[in-house]
């Protein structure tokens, strides 16, 4: 029986969570939990800055979660960032500092990842996942919703608004009254507006709602009588006018209330009465499930080479109509150079072998578009569609890989000289040279060394002249490379090349 240990790490808006679940077979166990009460969308400013004080707790609580995580391999650790860091116009700075003090990489995912991801979690812990189920998931920044049915999400949305942007925005000073009230619900229903009526049209039997304002409304309600179980709508009702009475957020004496949720209190109040009334809810049920869960049998379903970015680039194949044979010979060639490179990263396992491969796989889905730039159209759709599985940076990533796989190479000029990159990028040029012509030839008779920033390609000098256009792409290829300030020199031998 196979136990290992695998950890998710979720940096909110308002808490970053770490969970640590064991594998048994094909099944995640929690086995422990932490969360810091980190509240990072309050310190984003109204010029989408992230101050000091914020960037400081979230530092502080990354480097306790480092000492749990002591020991555990990298690929057994996946961390996720969400709204605040997509948002914030210094996350790279403060995302430099984060994972040094994590240890481990930090992924900034999308909101449509973020709610596939969040299903994912949820889905796995219901007793009945195969029921139609709409799931609403309140976090600091932002919201997600979701229809699904047994474990494969239907309708994936995310709107910009969480509770602590909502309770800082309507309810700075932690004061409550109608009009305040009224003002953030409206706000709110004005946003649900545009996803209600397709939701409506697709329908649920039941509505699920996850993580921390769920929770929290989940526990006033049932633990002050005003609601049987879960949320439902007389809950809430009661619920406001019990906040009405108090006028102020500090003021409230309620059972259930955590001095960690009284900051936020408010706006998950008002967003999800929204909902309940936009979606016409009379109950929803909570679910323990969210986004480190649903990270975490992500993580499972590549331990066991089921990596949903495989399939997701099999659709985009499939959309954009690619040329499947042509796209197969351009990546085995490329990966056949990066071998003769470096052959541990050219294992078929290895994070950059993978890359490779997806981006020689999607490097013409542009020409849908038009052929002309197509490069710049496949990097524009690459850098920006929903693509389930992949993160934020996971899609930069191709997208500049693509861009540079043909043209100018000062496109790309600004990528760090010491990056991995460059060796995917030159082996991509090189194989979209070489199989131009469609032809079928195979792989080619190169042997590729380097030497520092410099590459070195003997090509068979016979093979050159058979192939005076491949000849001359070749020699520009030299060209492209100095304008960066890298060299590529090309030699022809007479002889065999030697393996």
């Amino acid at each position: 029986m196979m136990q290992e240990l695998i950890a998710a790490i979720d940096l909110g808006s308002n808490s970053f969570r770490l969970q640590v679940g064991r594998i048994v077979n094909d099944q995640i166990y929690p086995l422990d939990g932490l969360k810091e009460s980190v509240r990072l969308a309050a310190g984003l400013g109204p010029d989408k800055m992230l101050d000091q004080a914020a960037q400081l707790r979230g530092i502080d609580a990354l480097r306790r979660f480092n000492e749990r995580l002591s020991g555990f391999p990298s690929d057994s650790v996946r961390a996720v960032a969400t709204n605040t860091l997509r948002v914030a116009k210094n996350a790279p700075s403060f995302l430099r500092q984060a994972e040094q003090a994590l240890g481990f990489p930090i992924e900034v995912i999308a909101g449509r990842e973020e709610a596939r991801l969040i299903y994912v979690g949820v889905a796995h812990s219901l007793p009945d996942p195969h029921k139609r189920q709409l799931v609403v998931d309140i976090g600091g920044g932002s919201t997600e919703f979701i229809i699904g049915k047994s474990f494969e999400p239907q309708l994936l949305e995310s709107l910009y608004m969480g509770c602590v942007s909502y309770s800082l925005n309507f309810f700075p000073d932690g004061r409550v009254d109608k009009r305040n009230l009224k003002d953030a619900e409206l706000a709110a229903r004005r946003e649900l507006q545009a996803i209600a009526h397709p939701y409506r049209e697709v329908g649920w039997e039941r509505a699920v709602g996850s993580s921390g304002s769920a929770k929290a409304l989940v526990d006033i309600l049932e633990q002050n009588g005003f609601s049987d179980s879960g949320i439902t709508r007389e809950g809430l009702e009661r619920l406001r006018a019990a906040l009405l009475r108090a006028g102020s957020v500090d003021r409230l004496e309620l059972a259930g209330l955590r001095a960690d949720r009284r900051p936020v209190l408010l706006g998950g109040f008002s967003i999800m009465s929204a909902v309940f009334k936009e979606f016409d809810l009379q109950r929803m049920v909570f679910s323990e499930g969210a986004l480190r869960l649903g990270v975490l049998y992500d993580l499972l379903g590549r331990y066991h080479h089921h990596d949903l970015r495989d399939a997701t680039v099999a659709s985009f194949m499939a959309r954009y109509g690619v040329d499947r044979r042509h796209a197969d010979e351009v990546a085995d060639t490329a990966l056949y150079l990066l071998g003769q490179l470096d052959a541990e990263r050219a294992q078929p396992d290895h994070p950059d072998a993978r890359f490779l491969r997806w981006a020689a796989m999607l490097h013409e889905i542009g020409i849908s578009v038009a052929h002309s730039s197509y490069h710049k159209h496949s990097a524009y759709i690459l850098d920006n569609a929903d693509m389930p599985g992949f993160s934020r940076m996971d899609q930069g990533r191709l997208a500049r890989i693509v861009l540079a796989h043909r043209g100018k190479l000062e496109r790309v000029a600004a990528l760090d000289p010491a990056s991995p990159d460059w060796l995917l990028i030159a082996c991509l040029r090189l194989a979209v040279v070489i199989h131009r012509a469609r032809d079928g030839r195979g792989i080619p008779p190169l042997r590729v060394s380097r030497d520092g920033r410099n590459l070195e390609v003997v090509a068979n000098q016979s093979w050159l002249k058979r192939l005076p256009l491949t000849a001359a792409a070749l020699e520009e290829e030299q060209r492209q490379w100095q304008s960066v300030g890298r060299g590529l020199i090309l030699r022809a031998a007479s002889g065999p090349l030697a393996a």
